[in-house]
């Protein structure tokens, strides 16, 4: 089993991976945070994130408003997946001026419990946060670039392999979502807090 990293360690890790990185602009010309899933490591404390994107996030963004883009492609629960729990704990530690300037949330290639996960307990997990009206699922690249600059966002190989495969054995009715589509109003028995926080410890 390896060893716990040193938190030098940690924030030279986050740095060399560049998770998070300020990258590009959307097609209003607000500057793009880029979060790579996959890349997270699991050895990697959440104190230590929080304080990374204290440190290097934030001050670039200027106070300026911003979009998010989450790149789920290929992330695996036991290998670079933190929980949407732990993700919730980040979102809640940022700076109220910071959220309020989120101005969209990008989800790239959501996996399907991911979304359904999304749908039956994001407005309880995210309430009062605004977090969840703000997010938008984007199945293949081809329809991420309706909204944001692609001359200005790089992306790793694996994400433009998975969106071909995808694109060559997966049907395309998903592809073409409406607002509403997007946040699916099928009415569910309201879930409790208790097991939105369980189920997010085990959603991928």
């Amino acid at each position: 089993m390896s060893a716990v990293l040193e938190l030098s360690d940690q924030q030279q890790l986050l740095r060399i991976l560049q998770i998070f990185k300020i990258q590009g602009q959307d097609k209003h010309r607000r500057p793009v945070l880029r979060i790579i899933g996959k890349f997270f490591p699991v050895d990697v404390s959440i104190d230590v994130l929080k304080k990374y994107l204290e440190a290097e996030i934030y001050p670039s963004l200027n106070g300026r408003p911003f979009s998010i883009l989450y790149v789920h492609t290929a992330v695996k629960r036991a290998e670079n997946f933190p929980g949407v729990s732990a993700l919730k704990s980040i979102y809640d530690a940022v700076p109220a001026k910071i959220r309020e300037n989120i101005e969209a949330i990008y989800f790239l290639h959501p996996g399907l419990q991911s979304r359904l996960f999304l749908a039956t307990c994001g407005r309880i997990l995210f309430s009062g946060s605004g977090l969840y009206a703000k997010l938008k699922y984007v199945n293949r690249l081809d329809l991420l670039w309706v909204h944001l600059m692609r001359d200005e966002i790089e992306m790793p190989e694996f994400v433009w392999e998975f969106d071909e495969e995808t694109d060559r054995y997966c049907p395309t009715t998903m592809d073409f979502e409406d607002e509403e589509s997007n946040h699916p109003s099928t009415v569910y028995a309201s879930p409790s807090l208790d097991y939105c926080r369980a189920s997010a410890r085990c959603i991928a």
